[in-house]
C-alpha cells in the first residue's frame, strides 16, 4: 500500500470511528422517529419516485432506517431487491416480500428468504439505495470499510448501468469533506430528516 493510499484509508477510518460513535449515542426513539422521516422525503425524491426497481437493504442497529420504505415502495408496487452477503462479501440479491420474510444472518445483518437472483441483478435497479457513514458537498461517500458496495458500484459501471445512486443518512452525516480513494463513486443524492440533497455528478 502506498503512502497516499494508507493515508486515505487512515483517515477514512477515524472518521468511521467518530460517526459510529455519533451513532451509538441515539436512543431506539431517536431513530424510530428519524426513520419515519427519512422515509417520507426518500418517497418524494424524483429518483425514487419514478423508480420501477429498487435495489435497498434493510437498516440494522442506529443505521438509518429503511424498513418504513421498504414497506412503503412495496405498497407502491415497486420491486425491491435486498442484499444477501456472499462468503466473498460480494453480494447476491432476492426480492423484499414483507418484514416476515426476513430471516437474521451474519454480521447481525437481516437478508430475504426467497429465491437468490445472483449478483447482476441489482443491474435492472432504477435506483440504488447505499448504506454509509457520511457524504460531502461533491457527494462522494464514505461507507462502512467492509467493500461490499464499492463491488456493486464496479459491476454497474462495467455493465454501463447508470441507476440512481442514493444514500440515506443522518443530518450530522453531510460533512466538508470525505477522504477519497480512485475505486470511490459520488451518489447522486442524500436524504437526511431535514431533507434531500441531490448532487451533479458526470457518471
Amino acid at each position: 500500500m502506498n503512502t497516499d493510499k494508507s493515508g486515505k484509508a487512515s483517515e477514512k477510518g477515524s472518521l468511521r470511528r467518530e460517526l459510529l460513535a455519533a451513532r451509538a449515542l441515539l436512543t431506539k426513539e431517536d431513530a424510530l422517529r428519524a426513520a419515519a422521516v427519512l422515509a417520507d422525503a426518500a418517497l418524494h425524491l424524483p429518483e425514487l419516485a419514478d423508480a420501477r426497481t429498487v435495489a435497498a437493504y434493510v437498516s440494522v442497529g442506529r443505521e438509518p432506517g429503511t424498513r418504513a420504505l421498504l414497506e412503503a415502495l412495496r405498497g407502491r408496487g415497486v420491486r425491491v431487491l435486498l442484499p444477501v452477503l456472499l462468503a466473498d462479501n460480494d453480494l447476491d440479491w432476492a426480492a423484499y416480500e414483507g418484514p416476515a420474510h426476513l430471516l437474521p444472518a451474519g454480521r447481525g445483518l437481516l437478508e430475504p428468504d426467497g429465491p437468490r437472483l445472483g449478483p447482476d441483478a441489482v443491474l435492472a435497479a432504477d435506483a440504488v439505495l447505499l448504506p454509509g457513514l457520511a457524504v460531502d458537498g461533491a457527494g462522494m461517500r464514505l461507507g462502512r470499510g467492509g467493500g461490499s458496495y464499492d463491488r456493486v458500484l464496479a459491476r454497474l459501471s462495467a455493465a454501463g448501468a447508470h441507476p440512481s445512486l442514493v444514500v440515506l443518512l443522518y443530518e450530522n452525516e453531510v460533512v466538508a469533506r470525505v477522504p477519497v480513494e480512485p475505486h470511490d463513486h459520488p451518489v447522486d443524492a442524500v436524504v437526511t430528516p431535514a431533507g434531500a440533497r441531490r448532487f451533479a455528478n458526470p457518471l
